[in-house]
């Protein structure tokens, strides 16, 4: 189940993992997503991910402390 719809803008092709999760208001900081990134607790289409740089396109799925999140 899904939690959050994030929804691209009409002009943009995908949305960085970093600032997804900051968008979300899961961080309140780049730094903060970044060390849990690093730490391996963010899942990606139900895979760890690692790079906070991550482009993230319509359909994926990001997980995050219990709370799912699809861009759109």
């Amino acid at each position: 189940m899904i939690d959050e719809k994030i929804k691209l803008n009409d002009n943009e092709e995908y949305i960085r993992l970093c600032d997804l999760l900051k968008l979300t208001g899961e961080f309140d900081t780049g730094g903060q997503a970044k060390l849990s990134i690093q730490n391996g607790e963010i899942l990606v289409n139900g895979e760890v991910c690692t790079q906070r740089g991550k482009k993230l396109r319509k359909g994926d799925i990001v997980i995050c402390s219990d709370k799912s999140f699809e861009v759109c």
